[in-house]
């Protein structure tokens, strides 16, 4: 059994050579879209604590590939609330400057930057975990199985909180076509 069968607990660091070219295109992609640039460091932070903790995997209880996106998930968000603390801190600065220049007092915003703000703020007001559960749906593509198993949930959970933050962004943001359906499978 190799490191990329899903069974496969990783033991020594040719299985991790075999995980990494197994699963860190995904996990790029994923993290990418989530937090930009430093995607790349947050790949290698992953497999770092991948290795780390390969003591703690246990494949009852997941999936090689499902521990991968909760390690990168975990460190992803632990990097968005650091990224938020510090673009409040910006904003505030800017607001006060912003506040003392009449020319830079904007009185109509394009239309797709409205639907870009309702959207962004209903997202932040979601709580984590249902935050996690929409950004591994959209983002990274996992069904709720796979996002059951990287959080550590019931699927039925999954499935529960996507129908919850879907209505949620309806209500926030009405004039946003979400579409699809409520089905994660």
């Amino acid at each position: 059994m190799t490191a990329t069968d899903e069974a496969a607990p990783p033991g020594h660091l040719a299985d991790f050579e075999q995980l990494f070219e197994a699963h860190a295109d995904d996990l790029h992609r994923y993290l990418g879209r989530l937090v930009g640039g430093v995607a790349d460091d947050l790949v290698a932070d992953t497999f770092v604590a991948a290795l780390k903790g390969r003591d703690g995997f246990d494949p009852a209880r997941a999936s090689v590939r499902a521990w991968l996106f909760g390690i990168a998930n975990n460190l992803a968000r632990n990097h968005l609330r650091r990224r938020k603390r510090e673009t409040a801190a910006t904003a505030r600065l800017a607001d006060a400057a912003r506040a003392e220049s009449h020319e830079n007092r904007v009185v109509e915003q394009v239309d797709a930057q409205l639907r870009a703000r309702q959207l962004t703020a209903a997202i932040a007001e979601l709580d984590d975990a249902d935050r996690d559960v929409l950004l591994l749906t959209s983002w990274a593509g996992m069904d709720s199985n796979e996002i059951a198993e990287a959080l550590g949930i019931p699927a039925g959970t999954v499935r529960s909180r996507l129908h919850r933050v879907r209505r949620h962004l309806r209500e926030a943001a009405p004039q946003i076509d979400l579409g699809g359906s409520d089905d994660v499978d």
